[in-house]
């Protein structure tokens, strides 16, 4: 009887040590998680082109204290913020200029790109300046490089991502759309324009949302986020065309940043 009290003690005792460890390794696991590095990728929709505020030190990256990189860091307090994301970045850019603080400790990765290889600085240009019919033939030369070369491009920067960051949790985040159509604008572009423009960066998501999806990444979507401001929505958080300071047309403000980008990435992050 005193060994099979003595064996059922002594089993009891294995199995409290057993479950104490086990919560101490699970409490260290999630402090270790916690503890992980965050790297902000891609193009002047994550540096924060329009929100003003720029880092001096980042030059014509443009890179913003009001992007959503930096506040949810600013928030969050990751081991480590690397910010690279740069104005005017493609994919390639990405790839030759931007990874270099990815590694075996980065936990946590956000990148938007793809925009500015459809050509979307040139799509808008030529709305702007140009007819109705130029505008929509650009659009269309847009949609079928989403088709033809974009998803390859994409391809090659989620794979060099994965590399070099295996244990990383990937956010890909999307466009807004640019207008709300039947709003408050009584000049500029047609509203065949405009629903077109919100049709391509629709078409840009569907398709970047595709390759971040077979990529095992997450994909953000801003432009719920985004509706109800839009331009000609009378409480805009895009930048229409600024004659001032051109290279902040169509990209968001500082509230574009805080409560169209920041909330979407922090609930996928």
């Amino acid at each position: 009887m005193r060994l099979s009290r003595t064996t059922a003690y002594m089993s009891s005792l294995l199995l409290s040590i057993a479950f104490a460890l086990t919560g101490a390794t699970a409490a260290q696991a999630d402090q270790s998680a916690k503890a992980t590095g965050y790297v902000a990728l891609g193009d002047s929709y994550s540096s924060g082109v329009g929100a003003g505020a720029y880092d001096s030190g980042s030059g014509s990256c443009k890179r913003s204290t009001r992007a959503y990189p930096a506040l949810w860091a600013a928030a969050h307090s990751p081991s480590s913020f690397n910010f690279t994301a740069c104005a005017g970045a493609r994919t390639g850019d990405v790839l030759a200029n931007q990874l270099g603080p990815l590694g075996s400790g980065t936990g946590l990765v956000s990148v938007s790109v793809g925009g500015n290889d459809a050509g979307f600085s040139d799509v808008m240009t030529t709305c702007v300046l140009q007819s109705e019919s130029s505008c929509l033939s650009r659009i269309a030369q847009a949609r079928s490089y989403v088709d033809s070369t974009l998803p390859g491009n994409l391809d090659k920067v989620y794979s060099a991502i994965k590399t070099k960051a295996p244990s990383a949790r990937v956010v890909v985040l999307g466009y807004p759309r640019f207008y709300k159509l039947g709003g408050s604008c009584t000049a500029g572009l047609s509203e065949r324009e405009r629903s077109a423009i919100n049709d391509a960066a629709d078409y840009l998501n569907t398709a970047t949302a595709k390759r971040a999806a077979d990529h095992g990444f997450a994909f953000g979507d801003v432009t719920r986020t985004f509706a109800g401001h839009e331009i000609c929505s009378g409480s805009a958080w895009l930048h229409s065309v600024n004659w001032l300071n051109i290279g902040e047309s169509y990209h968001p403000t500082a509230s574009g940043q805080s409560g169209g980008y920041l909330p979407v990435f922090t609930s996928a992050a």
